[in-house]
């Protein structure tokens, strides 16, 4: 592994969130104005004024998910502690690491990060998406935000994707096993790992989403050794347009049809927690099962700033810094590298 006296700028991207009520529209509507969340032809007249009704509307029905949760997202909290966590672990490795966290919708905000950077006088930088699988929506729209405030000839080592490091996984079936401890019959629960949905229409034009995140279900299962029945479902659907299935409500559903009885969600898309796990997840499906007479409900709790995880963070910096190719930016999930200027293009982004 790479050990440098360089300045090394690591920049952790994350979706961000509402830190008050007040916040969930204006946060909304800078989601719906994102081209990778909403395209469609003409959209450079009708993407604002669809995303203003978007935001409006959606922020009456999510208000009391963030109200169940203390009024407000915990991920910029959760994303800033991870920051401080990395750097502290990649100094204790001889990095002289330097993190920054940027959020796409809500601040801190991409071109707020970038320049802290610049004051930091960093000699390399590392991308990092904190999120474990790739999606244009995710990821892509990340980059492409990072793309239009930083020079496209400045070397960057970007981390594509990480569901596969082992020192992730292990983090996750570490949380997973805390959470099926608190079972009576742990080998009796039923493990229902919930992704956030996308569109399928994301997903027909090649996005490696879906797949990525069953690979990352079928790692899991057979590093964790359990036994337990297990099953995939998505959740966070927005709009009436088709999403990947089946949801997390369909499965409550379709699980207590089959007289389970004990149930472990494990939100395996997200690496805090945050309002589609506290608020969608630990409160609004743990109601809903008790209503449909589950005996016991438990989810795995955030990876967070967990010792494990934040292991594994600074494993997959390390190995991007021993890339032979700084400046160069992968974007689909056979690690084929495109350089800057050509990731939209090349991604069918632009």
């Amino acid at each position: 592994m790479t050990r440098t006296s360089r300045r090394v700028g690591i920049v952790l991207f994350q979706l961000g969130g509402p830190d008050t009520l007040e916040a969930i529209e204006p946060f909304l509507y800078n989601l719906f104005c994102d081209p990778d969340i909403i395209d469609f032809p003409f959209a450079r007249i009708g993407r604002k004024p669809l995303a203003k009704l978007i935001s409006t509307t959606r922020a009456r029905k999510v208000q009391h998910h963030y109200a169940t949760i203390g009024g407000g997202s915990p991920i910029r909290r959760n994303t800033e502690r991870q920051a401080r966590a990395l750097e502290t672990e990649l100094r204790h490795q001889g990095v002289d690491a330097h993190c920054f966290v940027a959020m796409r919708y809500w601040h801190p905000f991409t071109n707020e990060a970038i320049e802290q950077l610049r004051s930091a006088h960093c000699d390399d930088v590392v991308l990092l998406p904190l999120y474990p699988q790739y999606s244009s929506t995710t990821t892509g729209s990340s980059l492409n935000e990072w793309r239009r405030f930083f020079p496209a000839d400045t070397p960057v080592h970007c981390v594509e994707t990480f569901y596969r490091n082992t020192m992730y996984l292990d983090a996750v079936i570490e949380k997973v096993n805390e959470a099926l401890s608190r079972f009576a019959s742990p080998e009796r629960a039923e493990i229902v790992f919930s992704a956030h949905s996308i569109p399928m229409s994301v997903i027909e034009k090649g996005d490696p989403y879906q797949k990525q995140i069953e690979e990352t279900v079928r790692l899991l299962t057979e590093r964790g050794g359990w036994h337990n029945r297990h099953r995939l479902c998505y959740q966070s659907k927005v709009g009436a347009s088709r999403w990947l299935q089946p949801s997390l409500h369909q499965t409550l559903r379709q699980l207590a049809t089959e007289r389970v009885q004990d149930m472990c969600v494990v939100p395996v898309a997200f690496v805090s927690d945050h309002v589609e796990t506290l608020g969608e997840i630990d409160h609004e499906a743990r109601e809903e099962a008790h209503k449909l007479g589950f005996e016991q409900f438990e989810m795995s709790a955030g990876l967070n700033d967990s010792p494990r995880f934040i292991q594994a963070l600074g494993q997959i910096v390390l190995e991007a810094l021993d890339q032979d190719v700084p400046g160069l930016i992968p974007i689909n999930s056979v690690g084929r590298k495109f350089a800057a200027p050509e990731y939209a293009a090349a991604a069918g982004l632009d």
